[in-house]
């Protein structure tokens, strides 16, 4: 499940990943648990993640192709896309440039083999190149063609 929150600021938020040697920019948000639904999911994915309450919104988009997981290649991927909304500020820190981790995050790194930070990219700069996993690449253009900013709000089209 993977969040798409995007601020007043006409601003994206991506997550920097270091995950066994490999460096990955995609949406907030992870794996479903054992008898979880979809949304709260989310909503735990973005707590643990980033100390952040939010309300999961409309559902974006949902994989209906295969896609191999770039973990495990015995595992195929289905990934459930919503806008999400903060319910409070964010306090987790904020990158200004590309995993720019920390000494905290790097530590992390040494003891489990991954960590992450987060940033916001200008929805004029994002786009499918902002992102690396094919799925969230898919998702990226399909929301540049989609949605529109009008009276400070990312709108649909049509």
């Amino acid at each position: 499940m993977y969040g798409i929150l995007v601020n007043e600021d006409k601003q994206v938020l991506v997550s920097d990943e270091f995950i066994r040697g490999g460096y990955f920019t995609k949406f907030p948000g992870g794996g479903l648990e054992f008898g979880e639904g979809t949304r709260d999911c989310l909503k735990r994915e973005f707590k643990e993640e980033m100390n952040l309450e939010v309300e999961i919104k409309d559902h974006i988009y949902t994989t209906d192709f295969f896609q191999m997981s770039a973990f495990n290649p015995s595992h195929q991927i289905i990934s459930i896309y919503y806008f999400a909304h903060p319910l409070e500020t964010i306090k987790a820190p904020l990158r200004n440039k590309p995993f720019d981790f920390d000494e905290r995050e790097m530590k992390m790194y040494s003891e489990t083999g991954e960590t992450e930070t987060f940033r916001f990219i200008n929805w004029n700069d994002f786009s499918a190149e902002t992102v690396t996993l094919p799925i969230d690449k898919l998702v990226s253009t399909m929301l540049k063609e989609q949605y529109s900013w009008s009276d400070g709000k990312l709108v649909r089209r049509g």
